[in-house]
């Protein structure tokens, strides 16, 4: 009787358990379901003005200033790029390519250079010189404009590629990038080589840069991106129509002959075309991205 009794219990006691996790298991599935759909949400909120975008730059005038919501052209066509490709269009590309091509190689170089200098290096003023750094990150762009522009014009570099470029070459938030990442790295590996006899450069490029090719990759994507869509810089670094990169070309559609009326179509066709690029590098690493942001925020 005892055993009967003890066996009743412990299903007595098991089915209240039982219910209990399944409504445990139904709450969990409910709350990733709301979790889902909020995400589901947010994302179309942010997708949406970039339909309307791509949709726009393949409708008429007229179907773009009745429409303009409409993510569907009533008349399709590609006349908003054919006119694109008629105007200055590609020498604007071409101009961005290059400039951020360099930047984006000299960004990654000297922002690596002073970052381990800064991380390993021993010499007076280090802190300082890093607070400096900090201190860079705090200041307004739009600030340095004018003297950027006071000291191209005296350095004979104004209205030139020399001038839009050299000033961009290193950036206060891609050293302290690279400085928290290198920090993270073992001094033991950096002695290892040392005592087979490689100089600090030595140890800089082959040993301690490999190694840190999660921030390097980050470093990458922020310094094409920044560079890319840099206005106010080539704004007083250039005057030459023939230097017009395209975010001060792409500013110019609202002026002049390829600006009056609305025109949504051209104007919204040339920054889809801008966009492009930066899409591409950004979701070919942004694994990388995610990777590099995360460890470099941590040490040890």
């Amino acid at each position: 009787m005892s055993t009967q009794h003890q066996h009743a219990d412990a299903v007595g006691t098991s089915a209240p358990r039982a219910g209990a996790s399944t409504r445990t298991r139904n709450g969990s599935n409910l709350t990733r379901a709301l979790g889902y759909t909020a995400l589901v949400v947010v994302a179309l909120l942010y997708i949406y003005p970039f339909l309307i975008q791509l949709a726009t730059s393949f409708k008429t005038d007229a179907d773009a200033t009745s429409h303009p919501l409409s993510l569907w052209p009533q008349h399709f066509t590609t006349a908003a790029f054919s006119r694109l490709a008629e105007a200055d269009y590609p020498r604007w590309f071409a101009n961005s390519v290059v400039v951020a091509l360099f930047v984006t190689a000299g960004r990654v170089f000297f922002d690596s250079l002073a970052g381990y200098a800064l991380a390993r290096l021993r010499f007076p003023g280090r802190g300082a010189l890093f607070a400096a750094v900090i201190a860079v990150m705090a200041v307004p762009g739009v600030v340095l404009l004018i003297p950027k522009f006071l000291v191209l014009n005296q350095l004979g570099m104004y209205d030139s590629y020399s001038g839009m470029i050299v000033p961009l070459l290193a950036d206060a938030a891609g050293v302290f990038i690279m400085k928290q990442f290198f920090e993270s790295i073992p001094v033991s590996v950096e002695e290892a080589a040392r005592i087979d006899g490689a100089n600090t450069f030595r140890i800089f490029w082959s040993v301690v840069l490999p190694m840190a090719r999660p921030a390097l990759i980050t470093l990458t994507i922020l310094s094409f991106q920044a560079s890319w869509n840099e206005l106010p810089h080539f704004i007083v670094s250039r005057q030459s129509p023939d230097l017009n990169t395209l975010t001060t070309g792409v500013a110019s559609l609202v002026s002049g002959q390829l600006g009056q009326g609305n025109q949504y179509p051209i104007k919204l066709a040339a920054t889809l075309l801008m966009t492009i690029p930066v899409a591409l590098v950004f979701f070919a690493f942004q694994r990388h991205f995610a990777r590099g942001g995360t460890e470099g925020a941590t040490k040890g």
